[in-house]
């Protein structure tokens, strides 16, 4: 359970890097900002207190999946924006 736990972590590490630079991406799709916000209230949803167990079973897994999902719904140029250099 400690290494699904620790693989989970990562993938929402880095997956939280992208969802922050695909929100300020020029070419983001309509539905990311809803979206995003949709995710962090269901994270800090008030039934996490009330029952604590469903609420980290809840925050460790569903949400991390939930991002991970979000983030391959993304197109590829927002995922990975490529550098453009100035040209003088």
């Amino acid at each position: 359970m400690k290494r699904l736990l620790l693989i989970l972590w990562r993938f929402s590490k880095a997956d939280l890097r992208m969802l922050w630079s695909a929100l300020s991406h020029p070419e983001r799709p309509f539905w990311l900002r809803p979206a995003t916000f949709l995710l962090v209230v269901y994270a800090l949803a008030p039934f996490n207190f009330v029952i604590p167990v469903l609420g980290i079973v809840d925050d460790l897994v569903l949400v991390p999946l939930l991002l991970h999902f979000m983030i391959s719904l993304l197109p590829r140029h927002v995922k990975m924006p490529g550098r453009v250099t100035a040209v003088r």
